[in-house]
């Protein structure tokens, strides 16, 4: 009886060693060929195969990301939106869901597959609120404010951003150059950190920067393998959302992996448009040597185009019938982050660095700290690599307050030819070097200390090359 026991056991204790081995087979094989590399403030990961294995890759190599960024996103939206997590959960099931294509369900499933594979009990609705997070807190929910109370949802839509794309004559070889930095709050911003180089089983090969577990790069910056760049600037004081139609992020995803040209993206951005994250999309085609801007709007739309032009983006509209009909943005008041940025963009692609932009000051432009409003160095609201953590009237325009802990986050440069061998530079932290540190930080600013549970220093690294495989 006892040689039984024992050799139950044995039988026992072999099973579970043989389950946990299949398991860990099972994981190996949908991890396939994706690998993780960490450098210099960024997470480098490249992603194959079908959309619910790119998933599932997602997930598992950034589980710890992804698990840090839901917990500060249901952490701090209560604090900048009213709403708890749950009912960002909500709005996902009530409309969003069924609005997303199965390509995007899969890859959204896979995501939480991979989550969960590493113990952690996430699930699809928690991966669409993570990515439509902008879309529902900044232009879902100010206008169910002005239901309630009109006018109470303005200055919602953010300014997030200051990028260019030029060509011909305004480029050193005459080809595209393109640059973008990301404006956010840095208790989100600092995480967004990823590198995502993605090989689907149908459409573009795409690199991109973006946040854990965001199926779009979310501040757009892209390069495909059909020739294709994309970048954008947010539309500053925009006010519009429409639930029945397709999220801004499904779209955006979309526009990266199926677009073989600049009609292309403009299709695929302005088809079932939702209003939400509404942008200036700057896009280039290095098979064609074209730029365009499309200022995208829910209500209306321009596009500009040429082979031979620069267009820069700050956070400002152009077109007139927009600016009326969808926004509260005043273009005559030059002491707006948007307007002063816009002055200085101007400035240095148009003018200084005309004949002369290629990679290289693409990056002096994207970490540059001249306000063009008071014509000296400074460290504010009105430089293009934002410091409003510095600036004692912090962004009115925005609803942020003084010295609040936003600005540029990181920055992207490419020009045609990199692209043409699927690389980019990028800079994780203030693109013009300097350091945000939290602690003098919150003990200069105790008024913003609820997010010391989360705000971490933010350290500048070198401008890094990164490259798909």
């Amino acid at each position: 009886m006892r040689y039984f026991a024992k050799t139950l056991a044995l039988f026992i204790v072999a099973t579970i060693l043989f389950a946990c081995k299949q398991k860990t087979t099972v994981v190996h094989d949908r991890l396939g060929k994706a690998t993780r590399e960490d450098k210099n403030g960024w997470i480098y990961v490249h992603l194959a195969g079908s959309p619910a294995d790119i998933g599932y890759q997602h997930g598992y190599l950034l589980s710890k990301e992804i698990d840090t960024l839901i917990k500060v996103m249901a952490y701090y939206l209560p604090y900048t939106s009213k709403k708890d997590w749950a009912f960002y959960r909500k709005a996902s099931a009530r409309f969003m869901w069924t609005k997303i294509d199965k390509e995007y369900q899969d890859e959204i499933r896979g995501i939480a597959e991979g989550l969960q594979a590493r113990g952690m009990k996430y699930d699809t609705l928690d991966i669409v609120a993570l990515n439509a997070n902008i879309e529902l807190s900044q232009y879902y929910v100010p206008q169910l404010m002005d239901k309630i109370k009109p006018g109470s949802g303005d200055n919602k839509a953010p300014g997030n951003c200051s990028a260019f794309i030029a060509t011909g004559k305004y480029t050193k070889d005459g080809k595209i150059v393109i640059g973008h930095n990301n404006w956010t709050d840095y208790i989100e911003g600092e995480r967004w950190n990823v590198i995502a180089d993605i090989v689907p089983e149908k459409g573009n090969h795409i690199l991109m920067d973006t946040a854990p577990g965001f199926i779009h790069s979310g501040d757009d910056f892209v390069e495909t393998s059909t020739g294709i760049l994309i970048t954008e600037t947010t539309i500053t004081g925009f006010k519009g959302f429409d639930t029945t139609r397709t999220p801004e992020f499904v779209r955006a995803r979309k526009a990266a992996q199926y677009s073989s040209s600049i009609d292309d993206v403009i299709k695929i951005m302005t088809t079932d448009n939702n209003g939400g994250y509404a942008n200036d999309w700057l896009i280039g085609d290095t098979k064609t040597n074209e730029v365009a801007k499309l200022e995208l709007g829910l209500k209306t739309q321009k596009v500009w185009r040429s082979k031979d032009t620069a267009m820069i983006g700050s956070n400002f509209p152009s077109d007139p019938n927009l600016i009326k009909q969808e926004t509260n943005f005043n273009v005559n008041d030059k002491t707006t982050s948007p307007n002063a940025r816009k002055l200085r963009m101007e400035k240095l692609v148009c003018i200084n660095y005309k004949g002369k932009l290629d990679a290289e000051n693409g990056k002096t432009i994207e970490g540059d700290t001249f306000d063009a409003l008071n014509g000296k160095q400074a460290l504010n609201r009105c430089v293009i690599d934002g410091h409003i953590d510095e600036d004692p009237k912090g962004c009115p325009e925005w609803s942020e307050g003084p010295y609040y802990p936003m600005g540029a986050v990181q920055g992207k440069v490419a020009t045609a030819d990199m692209a043409s061998k699927m690389q980019l530079w990028a800079h994780m932290g203030h693109p013009g070097g300097t350091d945000f540190l939290a602690a003098p930080f919150f003990k200069k600013h105790p008024e913003y200390s609820y997010q010391a549970k989360y705000l971490r220093d933010m350290k500048a690294y070198p401008w890094t090359l990164f490259a798909a495989k």
